[in-house]
């Protein structure tokens, strides 16, 4: 008998491999599968604001690197000593202004660069929820600790979720006709908001992301189906009963694998695993002959992946 709904991947096109630049965005499942590509050593780059967990907040990271914003000091505010943007992950606030700024402008900087040689754009959307910002108006990714009062929740439409990415896929693709764009559903719950909430959020967001789907340059990796209706217990959670945990991530992992890596590049994935793991090594005697042979051994699987997957350690 069979206990498990497995899903089914079709396979998708085109592949990622070794000379592929991947942009990934979104909630924390982004930076899930973003150490995945890390680890495995393929040209990536992951959250360059901060985990970012609705659309409206990515909206703003891609119109800010795609217009090469540069932020002012006007652009951020003073909270508990420190400096703020409603933009980015609390990683980016400091005491000083100078510093705030210059690590927000040097992201985008980089970003704009990568993205427009990317060959893939990877987006996870956690949530349909928001805070609007009462005084101004807008739509923050993170509000810092700031006094709830100060905000209005939110919970965004189909049409608005719709529009939104609409508007991203319309300018990447401007930007760069070449790339493709994977969406995901994070499988996170934000039980937070409330179970029937949650749901209702989710709906929203993957009733959004398949109209999206429609165009040519866009396709659905299930991620969200995977640990919803396949791996489905209890036992693949963290101990907060909300994330993945690594055995989750390890298998959703593998089905994205499947699905989207080449396989040129994953008959690496072997000696890859041997390097990273031989690179944490720490022996007891360096001297030894026996280290010494290992050490050897190490560069030249190294040198081997230099040469056929131009990959450095």
């Amino acid at each position: 008998m069979n206990f498990r709904t497995e899903i089914k991947i079709t396979e998708s096109y085109p592949t990622i491999n070794h000379e592929s630049k991947i942009l990934l965005l979104g909630s924390c499942f982004s930076e899930n599968i973003g150490n995945k590509l890390a680890f495995f050593k393929f040209k990536q780059q992951t959250n360059p604001y901060g985990v970012l967990f609705h659309p409206k907040a990515i909206e703003t990271l891609v119109n800010d690197c795609i217009d090469e914003k540069q932020y002012l000091g006007s652009d951020l505010f003073s909270f508990n000593d420190l400096f703020h943007s409603y933009h980015h992950h609390s990683s980016f606030s400091n005491s000083s202004e100078e510093k705030v700024l210059y690590k927000i402008n040097n992201a985008i900087q980089n970003t704009t660069f990568f993205l427009k040689k990317a060959s893939h754009l990877v987006i996870t959307l956690g949530t349909a929820w928001a805070y609007r910002h009462k005084k101004t108006g807008n739509i923050v990714a993170n509000c810092h600790k700031i006094p709830q009062k100060a905000f209005e929740k939110v919970l965004l439409s189909t049409n608005e979720i719709e529009e939104c990415l609409h508007r991203i896929q319309k300018r990447v693709t401007a930007f760069n006709p070449s790339l493709k764009i994977i969406f995901t559903l994070s499988p996170v719950r934000h039980l937070k908001d409330g179970f029937t909430e949650n749901t209702l959020s989710k709906s929203h967001l993957n009733a959004a992301i398949h109209q999206i789907c429609k165009a040519e340059n866009c396709f659905y990796f299930p991620a969200y189906e995977i640990v919803m209706d396949d791996l489905r217990d209890y036992r693949f959670y963290k101990k907060d009963m909300l994330h993945p945990n690594a055995v989750a991530i390890d298998y959703i992992w593998e089905q994205f694998s499947k699905n989207w890596i080449s396989e040129v590049s994953k008959e690496h994935f072997k000696i890859i695993e041997s390097i990273q793991k031989g690179l944490l090594h720490k022996p007891f005697q360096e001297e030894s002959p026996e280290y010494l042979k290992f050490l050897k051994n190490l560069e030249s699987k190294k040198n081997l992946l230099k040469k056929k997957l131009k990959i450095e350690f």
